[in-house]
């Protein structure tokens, strides 16, 4: 029950995600304004990530953290609903990126000190399905919000009140770890295991026994990079669609919405399937994959984009897309929780916003100048990169 206040979060800003660019553009607003408005809020979460990171851990204090998130989000959105001045949309949208950034950090933490190593994956994929869902039934309620034409100050008042809901929840339900010891152990285990490698290793040379084994460790650096390059195609990609949707497509507002929809419905499904234990290279392997499967998708994104002007092709490669992200995430989360060191918990939301922040605003110029189907092959290329970083890291 400790997980339904992020349940709550994930409904407003489902809601929000599609809301606010096609809002951005209504009130007269452009496409490099959204990506601005993205990019720089972004940028914005890659030191308050560092921050909230070292805070949570330094403190061992979790649950605060992700309360400020809930309140300041809920206190911000409402404040949204005085002005229609894009500069200071904007600028509300940048100062509530930084403390929405906040939950992230400690969120992960809790998963990890909550559970053994071995219950990961299943308990990163359990925690991704059950907010999916949230994330997803506030994409339905976008639906049914532009079908009735609710006034832009209600659907920003829905989601204002969502985060009031998450913020009274995990106050009441939410609560720090008694021990904090899982990722020390882990990393423990894992200093161990290498060492009894190097000594195998080293015995079978000795006694003259030929060996292609190779001891080497996971590459941290890498790592980050292929989160920096997976997040930027997924950015690049997803900024500017909505719009594309809406006036490449011409479809309705709810249309978008439902498109939305499938994606997100196939992250579910992909979350509740990775609820299950895998060995350490099956994940690897996994996430190489999926990553490969994503760049796939975004070139013939491309390709659809000049050919097809009907939704459904676009809708089954939204679908996938869902699915492969989550089969990324929980595997990404996981491996990162194993690499990087305690004190420094930010740093995976950091390099996410690296990548995110960049192609915030890269997308949407890109799909400006050049056309949305230019965006489109940059995200694929972007992909590409980032199974190369993850082959080489582990």
């Amino acid at each position: 029950m400790w997980q339904l206040g992020f349940f709550f979060h994930e409904m407003a800003f489902g809601l929000l995600s599609i809301f606010l660019p096609l809002y951005i553009v209504s009130i007269g607003g452009s496409l490099l304004d959204v990506g601005l408005m993205a990019s720089v809020a972004t940028l914005s979460t890659i030191p308050a990530s560092f921050l909230w990171g070292y805070l949570c851990d330094k403190t061992r204090r979790y649950k605060r953290y992700i309360l400020i998130s809930f309140l300041t989000s809920s206190a911000l959105l409402y404040f949204f609903t005085f002005t229609e001045d894009i500069g200071l949309l904007i600028t509300l949208y940048v100062v509530m990126a930084v403390f929405h950034v906040a939950h992230e950090p400690p969120k992960n933490v809790l998963i990890a000190e909550f559970y053994p190593r071995e219950e990961w994956e299943k308990s990163f994929a359990s925690y991704e399905g059950f907010t999916e869902v949230g994330w997803l039934i506030g994409l339905v309620t976008g639906v049914f919000v532009s079908l009735f034409g609710f006034a832009s100050t209600i659907t920003l008042l829905i989601c204002s009140g969502l985060n009031l809901l998450a913020f009274l929840s995990s106050l009441f339900l939410l609560s720090d770890p008694l021990l904090i010891f899982e990722r020390r152990l882990v990393r423990i285990k894992k200093s161990i295991d290498f060492a009894f490698r190097g000594i195998a290793i080293a015995s079978k040379l000795l006694d003259g026994f030929p060996t292609s084994e190779k001891l080497a460790k996971e590459s941290l650096a890498f790592f980050c990079s292929g989160l920096v390059f997976f997040t930027f195609a997924t950015s690049t990609l997803f900024t500017p669609l909505p719009i594309f949707f809406s006036q490449k497509l011409g479809l309705a507002t709810g249309m978008v919405y439902t498109l939305y929809v499938l994606n997100s419905g196939a992250g579910v499904v992909g979350y509740f399937l990775m609820g299950k234990r895998l060995r350490l290279h099956e994940e690897k392997m996994r996430l190489q994959k999926v990553i490969l499967l994503r760049s796939a998708l975004a070139f013939l994104l491309a390709i659809f984009a000049t050919s097809f002007q009907a939704a459904f092709p676009f809708a089954l490669i939204l679908a996938l897309m869902g699915f492969a992200y989550a089969v990324y995430h929980v595997c990404a989360l996981s491996l990162s929780m194993e690499l990087i060191p305690a004190g420094m918990t930010g740093l995976f939301d950091a390099f996410v916003g690296l990548g995110s922040a960049s192609g915030a605003y890269l997308g949407p110029y890109i799909a400006q100048t050049f056309g949305f189907t230019y965006a489109f092959i940059a995200a694929g290329s972007a992909f590409i990169l980032s199974y190369a970083s993850f082959k080489a890291s582990l």
